[in-house]
C-alpha cells in the first residue's frame, strides 16, 4: 500500500472528542463510510477485486477489542493481510475449555487459510487487566468477569511473584504476563501445536504502547520483551521445531 493509499486511514483517527448525541456519532462513523466508497474504495478497486472471491493473510492477529488499538493502522497492512480477533483483554481460551468464536477463529486461521504467524497484541491502560487487578469493578458485569478468569494465571504470577511499587507497575507487569499466559493458552490448540512443532507455524507476543507507539516482543530464549525496533532481529516466542 503506497504512502497516498494510507493516509486517508491514518487521518480518520481522531483525537479524543467530548460527548456527542447517539445521532452524532452514528452520522460520523456514515460519513466516514461515504467517504471511503467515494474517495477511498475507487483508488483501490483492483485490490478488492482481487479480494472478492478469496483471502490469504500474512497473519493471524489476536488483540484487545480496546478501541485504541487499530492492527491495521499500526502494522500499515492493506486489507486482506490480517486475519483479526479481538475480545476483551486479548484472550485465548485454553482448547476445549471454551469453544467460541476465538477458538473457532484460530482452528480457521491455522487450517483453512494456512496462517504462518500468529500475533498476540496486548496494550497500555488495558481496561481489562485493570478489572482484572480490580476485580469489584466486575460485579455489575458477570460475563466479562467469567471471561476474564482466562487472565487468573497472569495475575497469579504478578501477585505471587512481582514486588510492584504501585499499581501502575502491576499493571505493566499484569500486561506482559497475561500476553504470556495467552501465549501458552494458544499452543493447547491441536492445530497450532502440530503446526509449530513441524516449523510451519510461528507465534508472537506484542504489547503497544498507545502513548509512544513502540511495540515490545517477547523473546521465549531469553524470556524477556525486547523492542520492536529495526535494530535488533524480530524477537520470537515460538519454541524449536521438533520435526
Amino acid at each position: 500500500m503506497s504512502d497516498k493509499d494510507k493516509q486517508p486511514l491514518a487521518a480518520s483517527a481522531s483525537a479524543p472528542h467530548e460527548a456527542e448525541s447517539a445521532d452524532a456519532a452514528l452520522q460520523h462513523i456514515v460519513d466516514g463510510f461515504l467517504h471511503f466508497h467515494n474517495e477511498i474504495f475507487p483508488q483501490q478497486e483492483e485490490l478488492f477485486k482481487k479480494l472478492a472471491t478469496a483471502q490469504s493473510p500474512r497473519a493471524m492477529f489476536i488483540t484487545c477489542a480496546d478501541s485504541r488499538i487499530v492492527p491495521e493502522l499500526i502494522t500499515q497492512s492493506s486489507p486482506g493481510d490480517l486475519f483479526v480477533t479481538r475480545n476483551v483483554g486479548n484472550v485465548v481460551p485454553p482448547y476445549g475449555q471454551m469453544n467460541g468464536g476465538v477458538s473457532t477463529a484460530i482452528e480457521y486461521a491455522v487450517l483453512a487459510l494456512g496462517v504462518q504467524h500468529i500475533i498476540v497484541c496486548g496494550h497500555s491502560d488495558c481496561g481489562a487487566m485493570r478489572a482484572v487487578l480490580n476485580p469489584q469493578s466486575l460485579e455489575k458485569m458477570p460475563t466479562v468477569k467469567a471471561w476474564l478468569r482466562h487472565a487468573e494465571v497472569a495475575k497469579t504470577m504478578v501477585q505471587d511473584n512481582c514486588d510492584c511499587a504501585n499499581e501502575g507497575e502491576s499493571m505493566q507487569v499484569l500486561t506482559e504476563e497475561n500476553v504470556i499466559a495467552q501465549l501458552q493458552h494458544l499452543r493447547t490448540h491441536p492445530s497450532v501445536a502440530s503446526r509449530m512443532a513441524n516449523g510451519h507455524l510461528f507465534i508472537h507476543g506484542w504489547i503497544y504502547n498507545i502513548e509512544t507507539s513502540e511495540i515490545k516482543a517477547y523473546d521465549a530464549d531469553q524470556a524477556t520483551f525486547l523492542p520492536l525496533n529495526g535494530s535488533l532481529p524480530i524477537p520470537s516466542a515460538t519454541p524449536k521445531a521438533r520435526f
